[in-house]
């Protein structure tokens, strides 16, 4: 019972409420305690990740090596406006960060996209903010100029 308030504890000083109705105490609950801290404890730490540079893209691989074609269109299409600079996160890597950022986003799917600490979407949006034009004014309001506005001056 001791762990199991200690448990708690720790969760209420990290800002996270726990409350197990109907529970019996025992390992059932202090097991249930812990799985809640530590599914708080990831999104308290994907909320620091998402704010921590301009563009974040968890994804399935790395940049140089994209382990599934949806996270390598993605790469492609930062690289086409020269978004070179930006955080990766590799879920294949951490189960609970996979699932994780699913939570945190309500979004289903990998790759996810955030600019400024906000959710921008996944390959399907992305494809489609390039396309129409979006993507280049999103990266302008993070001051980063589109390497296509460049390559466009330069065609004329």
């Amino acid at each position: 019972m001791n762990s199991l308030i200690r448990s708690t504890a720790r969760c209420l000083r990290a800002g996270v409420a726990v409350y197990l109705p109907g529970r019996a105490s025992g390992p059932v609950s202090l097991a249930a305690a812990r799985y809640l801290c530590a599914a708080a404890d990831i999104q308290k730490d994907l909320g620091e990740m998402v704010k921590k540079d301009k563009v974040v893209v968890f994804m399935k691989g790395t940049p140089a090596q994209p382990m599934c074609g949806f996270s390598n269109a993605v790469v492609q299409i930062l690289r086409m406006h020269g978004v070179d600079d930006y955080a990766a996160y590799n879920v294949l890597e951490d189960q609970d960060l996979r699932q994780g950022v699913k939570v945190f986003s309500n979004w289903p799917t990998i790759p996810q996209v955030y600019f400024n600490g906000e959710f921008l979407g996944g390959c399907d949006i992305l494809l489609q903010m390039h396309q129409n034009g979006d993507l280049v004014e999103e990266l302008k309001k993070l001051g980063i100029k589109s390497a296509l506005l460049d390559a466009e001056k330069e065609s004329k």
